[in-house]
């Protein structure tokens, strides 16, 4: 299940491009079916079947028109799970000096969302 959402950056490329972080209870959920609403000029991303608080975001005017013509948002979530993706303990200092340094494996996910007005 999702724990929480949050949007981090909305930028118009093409179409309007929605950057966003998922935190997820558990490493084998794959229970998240985002859904796309704007009231106003407020784009609200939000979980289907789930009373979580959706993550809000209020667009300028051209990410408003742009969200308008296209009637559909570019998603980007970056998945994350608390206590695996939360504060290291021992951090290479340079990730890049060690020949066996390693980072956490980060998953990320894109896709294309209707917009509901």
């Amino acid at each position: 299940m999702v724990r929480s959402i949050e949007i981090t950056k909305a930028t118009v490329r093409d179409r309007l491009v929605v950057d966003s972080e998922v935190w997820m209870e558990h490493p084998d959920d794959h229970d998240f079916q985002p859904r796309a609403s704007i009231e106003g000029k407020r784009l609200m991303i939000s979980n289907a079947g789930q009373s979580i608080d959706s993550a809000s975001i209020e667009l300028d005017d051209d990410q408003y028109a742009a969200a308008e013509r296209d009637r559909l948002i570019e998603l980007r979530v970056k998945f994350g799970v608390q206590g695996m993706h939360g504060v290291l303990v021992h951090k290479t200092p340079n990730p890049r000096a060690g020949p066996k340094a390693k980072k956490l494996a980060e998953s990320r996910w894109k896709t294309v969302l209707p917009l509901k007005f």
